[in-house]
């Protein structure tokens, strides 16, 4: 299945807004393909406001979020691939969702981390139910 983070991110936002708040987001910028204002990352990452007032053309899409802003009076093309995206959030509330790992992409804490000693990958129950044919 595709990632479900982009719907998630534009259901958040839409969510954010309807109730009078200020969605920000918390963007890992050292990920690939992260084009933000360097000089306002601390620690990795880049807090940014992506309210109507802040941001123009904001696209949230599949893959990745964009829009144009101005930075200390500089206009900026920002560019994060929704990977990136660590966070959606409303400022006056704290409201939002804060997004893992999905299945499929790397695990951040390494091999081994939550793993159950001695058990392969396909002797490990998955925790998820599953689906078969009855005829």
């Amino acid at each position: 299945m595709t990632s479900s983070r982009p719907y998630l991110v534009r259901a958040f936002n839409e969510w954010i807004l309807d109730n009078d708040c200020t969605p920000y987001i918390v963007v890992d910028a050292g990920v690939q393909g992260v084009q933000v204002p360097t000089e306002h990352v601390a620690n990795g990452q880049i807090v940014l406001n992506i309210s109507p007032g802040a941001v123009r053309g904001l696209v949230i899409g599949n893959g990745a979020l964009e829009f144009s802003a101005r930075f200390g009076g500089v206009p900026m093309q920002v560019f994060i691939p929704l990977q990136a995206v660590m966070a959606i959030y409303a400022k006056e509330n704290g409201e939002g969702m804060v997004f893992g790992s999905e299945p499929g992409t790397p695990d951040p804490d390494g091999p081994g981390d939550g793993d159950r000693a001695g058990q392969s990958q396909d002797e490990r129950p998955s925790g998820r139910p599953t689906l078969k044919v009855v005829k």
